[in-house]
């Protein structure tokens, strides 16, 4: 499999938390080829500020693999990970992260600040860019959405 399908398995994750009223943010972690953990916002319906989709992830892919060290996984995400979900990830000691659209408000893997290049005792590597331009339309029409619907009830 290629970077590519991981990412389109993330996106359909991300579009159902627009369906559910969620910023569309979608995840799976993969080891040795399959994956072991999905993910997607689910603040406003778990009414969790900490439900972010890496961590939703990070927490199924633990209980499947029976084991919090991730050390063999990739992360595909569709936005850059926050300041959380980049702390989530090097404690997780996950070596790869791949994510598709920057995050140029709250982006901690290069956008604002890069915590992987801080001197933590896990540095993951990091590539971003994967389907960008349809992690970040998903992202515009959601919030061209809120923005409307403001609009119409002012």
């Amino acid at each position: 499999m290629d970077h590519e399908y991981y990412m389109r398995q993330a996106l359909a994750l991300a579009e159902e938390a627009m369906e559910a009223g969620e910023v569309p943010v979608g995840c799976v972690i993969v080891w040795e080829g399959e994956i072991v953990g999905r993910g997607r916002n689910r603040r406003e319906e778990d009414r969790d500020a900490l439900a972010h989709a890496e961590l939703q992830a990070i927490q199924e892919a633990n209980r499947t693999l029976g084991g919090w060290r991730l050390h063999k996984a990739r992360m595909y995400v569709t936005l850059e990970p926050c300041p959380m979900c980049a702390g989530g990830i090097i404690n997780a000691r996950i070596p790869e992260v791949y994510y598709g659209a920057r995050d140029d408000k709250a982006g901690a893997c290069g956008s604002v600040v890069n915590l992987f290049e801080e001197r933590f005792n896990h540095k993951p590597r990091l590539v971003g860019g994967i389907l960008e331009e349809e992690c970040g339309a998903l992202l515009q029409v959601f919030f061209q959405k809120i923005r409307d619907k403001r609009k119409k009830n002012s």
